[in-house]
């Protein structure tokens, strides 16, 4: 594992884009390398410390997904190495295996979210209106509770610092077209079915999980940015899962459970990390990725 990079600067090469997590640098006309570093975010703020490893984590299993969803639909992933645009052997020991080159797509305003489990604001809405995004669902759900069938509930892209705004599918029909909207729906479901079945047989359970996609200069959908990982899902543990309380998890719900102890209104600066909290948040990636991909 490669030292924690809180914040990448590479030589000779401009950056696009700084977010929350990744950091996006121009190669040229048709590809871009993008930087998983180990910021985390909570509650849309960036925390102030790095979780060590865990934008390697992120990437490899990133990658493994994108190697199993392959047949499903493309990605942005390129066969380029990293040592064809990072020159420098410093540089790249520093990326670690955090830094891949991806294609140039043109992403979609909508993030696709699916829901297997009702949970966290899905739980909320669904306590208010017996409905998730507009999807009724029947009455007596618990926490936590397995739903009859995956929920495709899309929501809006914020600009950082926002709060992402959940949509119906008609408002993502609106924003994408009919076609392209049933396609990303589409995608998103087999992806994520097939994937919590795998992932299931491994001690799983992926509660729920968010898709970005792009599509080409041809118009063909592709998957990007990340896929199925701590960052983007909820990950519980199957042997600890239990309906009616919000079961304990891989990801960084550990660190959001630590926050709300606090007294932190969730606006910037964030408070400080114990080296506790940020040691077993470290574990709780790297175990996931040792659960998922071995």
């Amino acid at each position: 594992m490669s030292e924690a990079l809180y914040q990448s600067e590479l030589s000779g090469l401009r950056l696009i884009n700084r977010g929350k997590v990744r950091d996006i640098y121009d190669l040229d006309d048709r590809h871009m390398l993008i930087v998983t570093s180990d910021r985390l975010s909570a509650f849309d703020v960036i925390l102030p410390q790095p979780i060590p490893g865990k934008g390697e984590v992120l990437t490899r299993v990133s990658n493994f997904w994108f190697g199993r969803t392959a047949g499903i639909i493309p990605n942005h992933l390129t066969k380029i190495p990293l040592q064809d645009v990072v020159t420098g052997a410093a540089e790249r020991a520093l990326l670690g295996d955090r830094a891949i080159v991806v294609r140039k797509l043109k992403p979609l305003p909508v993030e696709a979210i699916v829901r297997g489990y009702i949970i966290g604001s899905g739980w909320k809405d669904y306590q208010k209106s017996g409905s998730v995004c507009g999807i009724p669902l029947p009455s007596g759900l618990r926490m936590a509770d397995k739903l009859p069938q995956p929920l495709f509930t899309p929501s809006t892209k914020a600009e950082l610092g926002s709060h992402d705004e959940n949509i119906d599918f008609d408002q993502a029909a609106a924003l994408l077209g009919r076609e392209l909207a049933e396609q990303v729906r589409d995608a998103s479901l087999r992806i994520y079915t097939e994937c919590a079945t795998y992932a299931l047989e491994r001690g799983i359970i992926i509660a729920d999980t968010k898709f970005e996609f792009g599509l080409d200069e041809n118009g063909k959908l592709h998957l990007i940015d990340e896929v199925l990982t701590p960052d983007s899902s909820r990950f519980w543990p199957a042997d600890q899962y239990q309906p009616g309380i919000s079961p304990p998890s891989f990801d960084k719900q550990f660190v959001r459970d630590y926050l709300e102890t606090l007294d932190w209104d969730k606006t910037p600066p964030a408070p400080e990390l114990p080296a506790e909290i940020i040691d077993k948040t470290a574990e709780k990636y790297r175990e996931a990725e040792r659960r998922l991909t071995r």
